[in-house]
C-alpha cells in the first residue's frame, strides 16, 4: 500500500506542476492582449487659474491709488492669517489697477480667498486705511478654456475703495 500511495503522490505532483505551468502561460498571454495603446497617458492632478483683478480707488473722490499692495492668503495657510504671510501680492500701478492669479488644483478648491489691501508706500501717494475682503469665485467668469488637465481660468473683477487717513 505504501508503494501505491507514493505512485499517486508522484502523479499528483506532476499534474500540479503541469497545471501551474499551463495557467501561468495562459495568464501571461491574456495579460499582454490588454496592453494596446489607447492614447496619451497623463500624470498629475488637473489645475485651474483663479484671477482677481480690478482697481483700488480713493473712496472720497474715486481717484485711483498707486502703490497699494493687494495680496491673498488661502485656507491652507496659517491659522491666523496676516498680511505678513501673504501667498502672493502685487502693487497697484499708476491707474490703481492690479491682477493676481492663483493656480490651484480644483479637486481641493475652495470658493473664497481672503484678500488684503494695504498702503505700503508711506505718504508718497497719501495714507490709506488697510482693508480685508473675501473674494468669492463661485460665480466667476471663465476667461480661458479648459484643455485636458487644465480646467481653464476663472476671473472675478472687483474695484476696492479705501478711506484716506487724515
Amino acid at each position: 500500500m505504501n508503494r501505491t500511495n507514493n505512485s499517486l503522490m508522484k502523479i499528483n505532483i506532476t499534474f500540479l506542476k503541469v497545471a501551474n505551468c499551463a495557467l501561468a502561460g495562459l495568464i501571461s498571454i491574456l495579460s499582454f492582449s490588454g496592453c494596446k495603446k489607447s492614447g496619451l497617458e497623463e500624470y498629475g492632478v488637473p489645475k485651474a487659474d483663479y484671477t482677481f483683478k480690478g482697481s483700488v480707488v480713493n473712496k472720497a473722490d474715486e481717484k485711483p491709488i498707486e502703490g497699494i499692495r493687494v495680496g491673498y492668503i488661502t485656507a491652507f495657510q496659517p491659522i491666523i492669517p496676516t498680511p505678513s504671510n501673504l501667498k502672493a501680492s502685487v502693487a497697484t500701478d499708476a491707474k490703481g489697477e492690479f491682477v493676481i492669479t492663483k493656480n490651484i488644483y480644483p479637486i481641493f478648491s475652495y470658493q473664497t480667498i481672503t484678500v488684503y489691501v494695504e498702503d505700503i508706500d508711506g505718504e508718497e501717494y497719501g495714507l490709506f486705511q488697510s482693508d480685508t475682503l473675501d473674494v468669492d469665485f463661485s460665480d466667476a467668469q471663465q476667461t480661458k478654456r479648459s484643455d485636458k488637465w487644465y480646467d481653464g481660468e476663472f476671473t472675478v473683477i472687483k474695484n476696492v475703495e479705501l478711506n484716506k487717513i487724515n
